[in-house]
């Protein structure tokens, strides 16, 4: 089978790459550990009580690890995502790569790869896994969340307890309710697959990417993925944006609904927090428009007001039937008119 991406030079690369996290002891790193592990179990309670969502009892729990077990981890779930598309890719063309020529751009493609993993895995605190080929499981990255929190200057414990209700909340999203990893990863696979662009189309997608760059660097769109998409897949793409939006406001409305009654200091911790996201420096905000993390910024605040408007006017178990199906999800329209679905699925 022919290899586009060397996933396991992405490994490689992304482990040298990636920074160091804090200066710790063994004895603080050991200590960190144990209690994040400690808060990701205390969370479970409250995070099903506001949801009203519960994770079945044989469900994964979460796992508290470092940079470069990240970088792996999602090393592995991008190649079950996109190696299907790229193979798709490959069977439409008449001639296969030159085997040394394959071989090196495979290299060069995997170097690529870890080194966005090793930047992102600076970035994330905490992460659904949904493993399209493995176990899917909640990851709890300790460096980053001591990072952050001495960043912020807020209290240690009251901050990481923040970040497992957030977590724990996509936790609950992806067990509770059965279909909804399949879903996400049926939705990723197909996208990823019309977005690989075939010899007919690669000349006009090339050509509009001059177009396209001032929307890239502006913020507005997907990132780099704009360079290259047309308007119809740009409508799929925003499909699947919207769930996600979902997800990550959902998430967000449970752990600030949750924080009050757990979390002393929460107040404190989501002003700065807010403020950090918006206050990064110039090289780090152009990295996070050409990947796209400017617009998960958005999927946060947009979801979360999706959720709120949903719920004051349905409640929590009305906002719940958007996990009855996939029908019941809301479009890219609805997500930012919640009365819209308001309409379409409680009449």
């Amino acid at each position: 089978m022919t290899q586009y991406v060397d996933w396991k030079f992405a490994k490689t690369a992304g482990a040298r790459l990636v920074p160091p996290g804090p200066d710790v002891s063994h004895d603080e790193a050991a200590e960190t550990v144990a209690e994040i592990r400690e808060l990701a179990a205390a969370a479970v309670a409250p995070v099903a009580a506001t949801s009203r969502l519960t994770a079945p009892g044989d469900a994964p729990a979460p796992l508290v690890v470092d940079r470069p077990t990240w970088i792996e981890v999602n090393a592995d779930s991008m190649a079950a995502l996109l190696d299907p598309a790229m193979q798709a890719m490959a069977s439409r063309k008449s001639k296969e790569p030159w085997g040394p020529a394959q071989a090196i751009g495979s290299k060069l493609t995997g170097a690529e790869a870890g080194g966005m993993l090793a930047f992102l895995s600076t970035k994330v605190l905490g992460q659904y896994d949904i493993a399209p080929d493995g176990t899917p499981a909640l990851l709890l990255v300790a460096p980053n969340i001591v990072t952050t929190e001495r960043d912020l200057s807020v209290v240690p414990r009251d901050f990481r307890f923040w970040v497992c209700l957030h977590e724990e909340t996509h936790r609950v999203q992806f067990t509770a309710v059965p279909w909804l990893r399949g879903h996400i990863i049926d939705s990723a696979r197909n996208l990823a697959g019309d977005l690989m662009p075939d010899a007919e189309s690669l000349k006009s997608r090339l050509e509009q990417m001059a177009t396209q760059v001032p929307r890239v660097l502006s913020g507005d769109g997907q990132g780099l993925a704009e360079l290259v998409i047309t308007p119809e897949q740009r409508e799929r793409m925003a499909e699947v944006t919207a769930v996600m939006s979902l997800l990550e406001g959902h998430a967000d409305v449970v752990m600030d609904d949750v924080g009050p009654d757990h979390v002393p200091t929460v107040a404190t911790i989501r002003e700065r927090f807010t403020t950090r996201r918006k206050g990064a420096g110039a090289a780090d905000r152009l990295l996070r428009r050409l990947l796209g993390l400017e617009a998960k910024m958005r999927q946060y605040r947009d979801g979360a007001v999706f959720v709120r408007e949903v719920q004051d006017t349905v409640g929590v178990d009305g906002f719940n039937a958007v996990w009855t199906s996939p029908e019941t999800l809301p479009t890219a329209l609805e997500i930012t008119e919640p009365a819209a679905w308001v309409r379409r699925v409680h009449g």
